[in-house]
């Protein structure tokens, strides 16, 4: 989609709907921000566009996405520069009256020799002002190169790596989150992570991304079916807690991306909402998050309809439970304070 913002938006435009329960506070733990990348140029103004659109987004968290890296100093440290990127829009979104962002989930090479995450980890905290949580080092790999989405690793198995068990490891023991993203086919990877890392809090992104293209297209149901009886297994491992959202992307396989028109809040509820009761359902309320993935997911609907969606879905929990789909959770996980 090679589009500007402006014809972007013109495109999502084309579905406005009125917003459901407009007052409820909602963090929404998961969205990027870049200048440059396959996508149109996401700064603070965009995320603003977004979050202030009807509903009562208060706080945000960020994901690292590979942007605006330093361009010289030692190799391993250039990551940092991600960090400082997003400090200085966080620094002017405090007292706008607009959404904030609230904390920032960086990178650093887990593989690395514990020395070197330690040293990118101070890095990251001395540049956030703060707000520094977490790593996310991806494990998302496509043996066949089929899915046109692209990689997060060129390591097959990175997650049964040893040595990148023994960095997920040290960010538990550091006190920090490990975030991921990777593909259905790899959550058996995942779950012996998960149980190799007992003591991290590790979140999975995306559900796990279930697959809908490549030599998947066509298959949804029956991925469907594999990919319910992965998250069963993930569920028992109590450190994880899980992302849900993220199922807008093309390699999802639903093609909203490619109409004339994006999706509406009832769409995306009729084609996914066996997801997101299924992963509630074997988490539960408290280890599972709402998250916008935008503006990746803004690639198939709007920020407005998307969290729509999302009120339709809970609409039969308690309040409480909707408290900690739309807020709780992500600010107990990321320690987001009132």
């Amino acid at each position: 989609m090679a589009w500007s913002s402006e014809q972007q938006q013109a495109w999502l435009d084309q579905i406005i709907e009125d917003i459901l329960d407009p007052d409820r506070p909602i963090v929404d733990p998961h969205h990027h921000m870049w200048r440059e990348s396959g996508l149109p140029t996401y700064l603070l103004d965009d995320l603003w566009g977004d979050t202030g659109a009807g509903h009562n987004i208060v706080k945000t968290v960020f994901m690292e996405c590979g942007a605006e890296y330093r361009n010289d100093g030692p190799e391993h440290l250039r990551v940092v520069g991600e960090t400082e990127f997003v400090a200085d829009a966080a620094i002017a979104s405090r007292d706008s009256g607009k959404a904030v962002i609230s904390g920032i989930v960086a990178h650093t090479d887990l593989m690395a020799d514990s020395g070197v995450i330690d040293e990118v980890l101070a890095a990251h905290v001395e540049a956030s002002d703060g707000l520094f949580r977490g790593i996310r080092h991806g494990g998302a790999h496509d043996p066949y190169k089929a899915l046109r989405w692209g990689d997060a690793t060129d390591i097959p198995d990175l997650y049964l790596q040893p040595a990148f068990q023994d960095g997920v490891r040290q960010l538990g023991n550091r006190g920090y989150t490990y975030d991921t993203w990777h593909y259905h086919f790899q959550n058996q990877d995942y779950l012996s992570l998960a149980q190799a890392a007992p003591d991290t809090v590790m979140v999975l992104d995306h559900f796990g991304s279930p697959v809908g293209i490549g030599p998947y297209e066509g298959r949804i149901p029956e991925v469907f079916l594999t990919w319910k009886e992965d998250i069963a297994a993930i569920a028992h491992c109590e450190n994880v807690v899980v992302k849900i959202g993220g199922l807008a992307m093309p390699v999802n396989g639903f093609d909203w991306h490619r109409r004339d028109t994006p999706a509406s809040s009832d769409e995306l509820v009729e084609a996914q909402r066996a997801y997101y009761l299924h992963t509630i359902d074997c988490f539960g309320p408290d280890r599972c998050m709402f998250e916008s993935n935008f503006p990746v997911d803004k690639m198939s609907v709007s920020y407005a309809v998307y969290w729509n969606a999302m009120k339709k879905i809970s609409a039969e929990f308690s309040e409480s439970d909707k408290d900690l789909l739309f807020r709780g959770t992500a600010s107990r996980v990321y320690g987001l304070t009132d």
